[in-house]
């Protein structure tokens, strides 16, 4: 016994020695194959085994599988697959899932061993087939599968088996696309990639063999959907620590409907228990059941359709799970400032912790948090509300010890506090007129940012007396839809106060004090309105603020033109000095008038008075140009009607005067050009005083039509141009009077010269001899240097002139040179002498120095006292020079002129004070000889 124990020991051992050696070389075919196929899945089931020994050995085993379909060559798939046996014996399994219908065709399975560590495969097994229905002997065509569940976005082949002996000739599908295959003319295979679902719930196949009647048609139907999402917000609570409710969201629609829509169970993981409950589901999915005893859940929710399923899981402790029902039947109390909220509430067991939310008349939203509970019911105190006011209230709760979530709200609730007096005061304005004997006061009040009427219904008191002195109290009262009233009144001061008044009291009163004062202190006419600007928010003002007011207000009328003009007023801080005015009523182009007070002590002072325009706009008309001054180069125009002040749509900042020639492009000097739309040119000029309406346009031509046109301009512009006004400058009279002067004036001293030609020509040009023509030239020549000399001695003169005129010594330069000594003057006395020949050769000389007369005659000669002149006087002359020199003529014979007929002697002449001119003739005979 002993010794087979030890055999038996020692066969494994040396088995597996042997077996560990002899690897390389033991080979383990199959001895067993069996192939069957699962039509729900299209999966293939194969079973095998390789014998005993095998798994006596607990070898490590891979094996190669090959699945082929009849009529087709090439293997299918192949796959290796690693196994290590046991002794247990159990055969081996594998599965394969096949992308066509396994009754499509015939599927064969064949099977090859070795071990893992030799290198032999064993024999090939056998091929084992399972038959597809392409085998049988149908009554018509059939599609596979004929009824399928497709998950979108995967790929689906479908095939269509044929009778025997018939061909498949349309396969198709609707409306999804197809790709169209046949392995032979009974099987007709059709593949459609990335399913997509459609508008249509199913998708239908077609497959008819070629032929008509109604055994050769079959069709399928297919539906294209997704697999259920995780359920989201997946949870469970209580309300009542009796019942749990689990709730979750449905997800993501999976297009499968009816009996393919998703299935949802619950279960208990530690009791192992499935969940006692019906699911309902809407908007939410949930499911309820009584809890009992149990405190603490796992609870795990599946929801599956045919594409696969999906779990949830949530643990949890009940009491830590408590949603409590939503109050009901609330109820208040009511005060001026304060409410009391009762509500009452399902109380199981477990402490409150409520919340109550208020909705203000404005719009915002309080919380109010409280835990005060009694046995069946809980309230809450409101306080610092408004009277008269109405407030929303509703509340939900949650457990106290272990917060989980609110509860649902409970039904709102509206309640209107209680009226009380008018909080606040009324601010209030006026506006003083002087009239005779007195004032009226308009009196204008509204409320004021914080005040409130407290109440349903409200009235306004109006009061006034004399600030100084005894007088009687006057009082008015009026009604809540008034909001102004008119007082008459002295020009003494009076103090006005007007309050507010509901059912219950009065407001605090507002007061004003008049001040007694003349119209211009009320009107501040002597303070100078400014110009403003607006902006497209409103119209910007601004002020020197002073430490003496405790605040400051600005007053302007809505509708400026109008009666009454709706006046407004706005209050400042002390410590403001501008201010941004806007409302709905400002339009552009209407000028609005602010006043800005100063407040003191209820008294106002007028600081300031400013005007402006939301926005400018050009003028509203025209100048109307009322006169015209013409000259021939100017044109005056005048427009003194104009008006500037607040008639306007903007502020006049001054004119344009534009001018041009009708027939020609202007270029007035000190003008600029402006161009029209038509590109016509005309000239322009400014006026930049809005007061200066008259204008002066000067360097016009006469004679000449032009147009001309005036515009105001304003901070919005000018309109355009649209009409002139013409004028014809006048012709110029000065220009006649220039044409006379220098055209007819001229003519007419031109024929009067031409008619006495001769007399003018005597006075005016005197015919002056020329020496080349004269004969007296004929002489033989006796040159000093380039000139010709005269000798008088040479020459008889015709003709002899004695002027005793004393204003010829101041003609002739040489004149001065006269040996008489005497200046003398005498009296005008010509005398013509004719000497004849024999008279001539009369004359003896004297060779005794005598006092010389000089005989002139300028027509001879060209030089007048000329430095280079060779003729010198003959007293300069010395008579002692070797040298030769030319001496002048010296008359032998002098005439006695101091009558006609006689002649002196040179020893008579002395004294006497004569001057001769000579006057020479043209016909002349003279002898020379030479000296």
């Amino acid at each position: 016994m002993n010794h087979f124990i030890v055999l038996a020991v020692l066969l494994p051992l040396r088995t597996c020695y042997t077996t560990h050696s002899q690897q390389e070389s033991i080979v383990f075919p199959v001895t067993y194959l069996n192939v069957s196929k699962e039509l729900a899945f299209q999966r293939l089931l194969v079973e095998w085994d390789v014998g005993k020994s095998a798994h006596d050995a607990e070898l490590a085993m891979l094996f190669e599988i090959q699945v082929r379909r009849i009529g087709e060559t090439t293997t299918v798939w192949t796959e290796f697959h690693n196994v290590t046996l046991d002794k247990s014996g159990d055969p081996l399994h594998w599965m394969w899932d096949s992308d066509l219908p396994l009754e499509c065709m015939s599927h064969s399975v064949r099977i090859r061993s070795k071990a893992e560590a030799s290198k032999i495969w064993s024999e090939w097994s056998p091929w084992k087939t399972v038959l597809g229905l392409d085998t049988l002997n149908n009554s018509g065509p059939q599609i596979f599968p004929n009824e399928k569940i497709v998950e979108e976005g995967s790929d689906l082949t479908l095939c269509c088996i044929g009778r025997k002996g018939h061909i498949i000739e349309e396969f198709s599908l609707y409306p999804a696309p197809h790709v169209f295959n046949h392995t032979n003319s009974q099987i007709g295979l059709l593949t459609v990639k990335n399913v997509a679902h459609q508008a249509v719930p199913h998708i239908t196949v077609y497959c008819r063999e070629s032929c008509t009647e109604e055994e050769c048609y079959d069709h399928a139907v297919l539906f294209v959907g997704k697999p259920p999402n995780i359920p989201n917000d997946f949870s469970c609570e209580t309300q009542d620590m009796r019942t749990v409710t689990c709730t979750w969201s449905q997800g993501g629609d999976t297009y499968l409907y009816g009996s393919h829509s998703p299935k949802y169970t619950l279960s208990e993981e530690f009791s192992q228990n499935p969940i006692p409950c019906t699911v309902t589901c809407s908007e939410q999915c949930s499911c309820s059941w009584d809890i009992g005893q149990q405190r603490i859940y796992n609870i795990t929710m599946t929801v599956e359709n045919p594409l696969g399923k999906k779990t949830a899981t949530d643990v949890f402790d009940v009491t830590h799970r408590i949603y409590p029902a939503a109050p009901f039947q609330l109820w208040e109390e009511c005060r001026d400032t304060e409410i009391t909220l009762y509500w009452k509430y399902q109380n199981k067991g477990f402490e409150l912790f409520c919340q109550t939310e208020v909705v203000q008349p404005d719009g915002k939203v309080k919380l109010h948090n409280s835990s005060d509970s009694h046995l069946h019911y809980a309230s809450i105190t409101l306080s610092g509300l408004q009277p008269y006011t109405e407030y929303t209230a509703r509340v939900h709760c949650a457990a106290a010890e272990h917060f989980w979530r609110w509860s649902e709200w409970s039904e709102a609730q509206t309640i209107r506090t209680m009226e009380a007096a008018p909080s606040g005061k009324l601010d209030i304005w006026r506006e003083i007129t002087q009239v005779q004997g007195g004032r009226n006061v308009t009196l204008f009040w509204k409320q004021a940012p914080g005040f409130r009427a407290n109440g349903g219904s409200i009235s306004y008191e109006v009061a006034w007396e004399k600030e100084e002195g005894a007088s009687k109290l006057e009082r008015m009262s009026f009604s809540s839809a008034c909001n102004s009233t008119r007082i008459s009144i002295d020009n003494h001061s009076y103090r006005v106060s007007i309050m507010a008044k509901n059912d219950v009291n009065y407001s605090l009163p507002s007061v004003l004090i008049i001040p007694r004062g003349t119209e211009k202190e009320l009107s501040g006419s002597e303070l100078q309105e400014e110009q403003i600007n607006g902006t497209d928010d409103g119209i910007f003002i601004s002020w020197d603020p002073r430490h003496m007011y405790d605040s400051y207000i600005i007053d302007w009328c809505n509708f400026p033109t109008l009666q009454p003009c709706d006046l407004q007023w706005k209050r400042f801080r002390p410590n403001t000095s501008s201010a941004l005015i806007n409302s709905a009523a400002f339009v552009p182009g209407v000028r609005y008038s602010f006043r800005i007070y100063g407040s003191v002590g209820n008294r106002v002072s007028l600081l300031k008075k400013k005007t402006g325009y939301l926005r400018e706009l050009p003028p509203l008309f025209d100048p109307k140009v009322e006169k015209v001054e013409l000259t021939f180069n100017a044109v005056t125009l005048s427009w003194d009607s104009y008006p500037t002040d607040e008639s306007q749509s903007g502020f006049i900042r001054g004119y344009h005067v534009y001018v041009s020639p009708i027939q020609e492009v202007c270029s007035l000097q000190g003008s600029r050009k402006h161009v029209l739309p038509d590109n016509s040119v005309l000239c322009k000029y400014t006026i930049e005083n809005p007061e200066e309406k008259r204008y002066t346009v000067e360097h016009l031509l006469s004679n000449t039509k032009y147009k001309l046109a005036v515009k105001a301009y304003t901070g919005g512009g000018e309109t355009p141009i649209v009409n002139f006004i013409y004028i014809d400058t006048p012709f110029n009279s000065n220009m006649l009077y220039l044409l006379v002067l220098l055209v007819i004036v001229p003519s007419l001293v031109a024929a009067i010269c031409h008619w006495k030609l001769n007399w003018v020509k005597d006075c005016c040009c005197p015919v002056i001899p020329s020496p080349n023509k004269s004969k007296v030239l004929s002489f033989k020549e006796f040159k000093i240097g380039s000139e010709k000399v005269l000798k008088v001695s040479d020459c008889i003169p015709d003709m002899l002139a004695v002027d005793n005129k004393a204003e010829t010594q101041e003609l002739h330069p040489w004149s001065q040179l006269s040996s008489a000594p005497t200046e003398a003057k005498t009296d005008h006395n010509s005398s013509w002498i004719y000497p004849s020949e024999n008279e001539e050769r009369a004359f003896t000389h004297t060779p005794t120095p005598q006092t010389h007369t000089w005989f002139e005659n300028f027509a001879y000669s060209s030089h007048f006292a000329d430095e280079s002149c060779p003729y010198q006087i003959p007293e300069t002359l010395e008579t002692g020079k070797a040298e030769p020199s030319v001496v002048l003529y010296q008359p032998h014979y002098y005439f006695d002129i101091s009558n006609e007929d006689a002649a002196s002697t040179p020893g008579e002449t002395p004294g006497r004070k004569t001057s001769l001119r000579y006057i020479s003739q043209t016909d002349v005979h003279c002898l020379g000889r030479r000296l």
